[in-house]
This record gives C-alpha cells, structure tokens and sequence, in this order.
C-alpha cells in the first residue's frame, strides 16, 4: 500500500506545473503559413505545460503543431492529439501533428496522463 502511495506521489509531481512567467499567448497570425495555406505553429512540452496552451485559429483551417519535448518529465513524454492517438515525443525532436480547426468550439490536445492540456480554439471574424 505504501508503495503504491509513493509511485501516485511521484506520477503526480512529474506532471506539477511550475509557475513562472508565461509567453505571449498565441493569435490567429501565430507560426508560418506555408503555399499551401496550412499554418505551422511550434509548441513547447515541459513540465510547465504546453506554449501556447490555447491556439486559436479560423474555422476549418489546417494547421501542423509541431510539438518539442524539452522536459525530462514523464507526463509528457506522450501526447494525447485531439483525434484521440497516444503519440510519443522524444526529447528535443519536433513531432508534427496535423489538426484541423473546428467549425466552432475547441478541441483538445493533452500529456499521456491527462493532466497537462491544451487547446486549437475556433474564432470566428
């Protein structure tokens, strides 16, 4: 029982948000639009969280999030992508992940655990 206790303990912190100062947070002109109209956006996994944790972007516009793991943390060392797939991201190697914005609402993206998250936002206008 007590092992158990300190395997939750340690789950736990691995996926403790620090507070700290926090980047700007991200616009609808956010990353690089390539010829094709898709838009690339870099996003930061630590233990901090995601940056930027909330991306916003039109209404069925294709973006490619290119998620770097610059933390140690086991909490992130997976991703879970708004579609649901468990998607490992090895220490400072970008993964690419295509998400399409919704038509309205939000959809998630999260750590392997579920405790760290984000979202690609619809803004309309």
């Amino acid at each position: 029982m007590l092992r158990i206790a300190f395997i939750l303990t340690v789950a736990l912190l691995g996926c403790k948000k620090e507070q700290g100062a926090k980047p700007p947070p991200a616009t609808t002109k956010t990353g690089t639009v390539s010829a094709d109209g898709v838009r690339t956006i870099q996003v930061n996994a630590s233990i901090d969280g995601y940056a930027p944790e909330r991306i916003p972007g039109k209404p069925g516009e294709k973006l490619i999030l290119v998620f770097t793991r610059t933390s140690d943390s086991e909490c992130v060392a997976q991703l879970k992508t708004p579609d649901g797939k468990l998607v490992e991201l090895p220490m400072n190697k970008p993964v690419e992940v295509p998400v399409t914005v919704p038509t309205d609402g939000e959809v998630k993206f999260a750590c392997g655990m579920d405790m760290l998250s984000g979202v690609v936002v619809a803004e309309k206008g």
